[in-house]
């Protein structure tokens, strides 16, 4: 996406962006990343805000990301994704960034995880129970317990989701299990791209 281009407009836009603004006047990250799930989870159910049309095409081989705004005043980036049939992410965590999620359309199902042990460059992670995100749903991560799976287990429908994140989130930390020890996982960091 080229960044000079203004951001798709959409119907609400103002809307959302005037509740995301407000809830990072919280005076703590709980308080603000609890605000701002609030926001998305009332955006996601009024009638008013209509995400732009692009969000709705699914990208063949893999979710797509789609910036649709990022705050020049409090540096926030909102990323809508588009999850097409059994798409989803490997174990991965967000930089250190604080990220609110909704599923605007759909469901997603949602694993998190909890970093067990490291051991130079090798992590051990335990599953927690998977979640079923459903329209209208909204969670949230807080460093350092940010690691997590999301997966669209529909075989025929796409599902979307919108992510507020702290600031731009231009890499991520993915994780690759290691076959001869369970539950233990390689890092490696990726660089993460948008689609248009």
């Amino acid at each position: 996406m080229d960044f000079a281009t203004p951001h798709p407009e959409f119907a609400g836009r103002q809307r959302l962006l005037d509740g995301i603004d407000a809830a990072l006047q919280s005076a703590d990250t709980h308080s603000t990343v609890t605000q701002v799930q609030r926001v998305l989870e009332q955006a996601i159910k009024d009638p008013q805000i209509v995400l732009p049309a692009c969000v709705h095409a699914p990208v063949h081989g893999h979710y797509a990301r789609r910036e649709i705004y990022r705050s020049p005043t409090h540096g926030y980036s909102i990323i809508a994704m588009t999850w097409g049939p059994g798409q989803g992410t490997p174990l991965h965590d967000h930089d250190g960034l604080w990220c609110v999620e909704g599923v605007w359309q759909g469901s997603l199902e949602i694993t998190p995880y909890q970093m067990l042990e490291r051991d130079g460059e090798r992590y051990r992670f335990a599953p927690r129970d998977c979640l079923r995100g459903c329209k209208g749903s909204a969670g949230h991560l807080i460093p350092p317990d940010e690691f997590h799976t999301l997966r669209n287990s529909d075989a025929e429908q796409i599902a979307i989701s919108v992510h507020v994140y702290q600031r731009v989130m231009e890499r991520s930390h993915v994780f690759q299990p290691i076959d001869e020890a369970p539950r233990w996982y390689a890092r490696e960091c990726r660089e993460l791209g948008l689609d248009a």
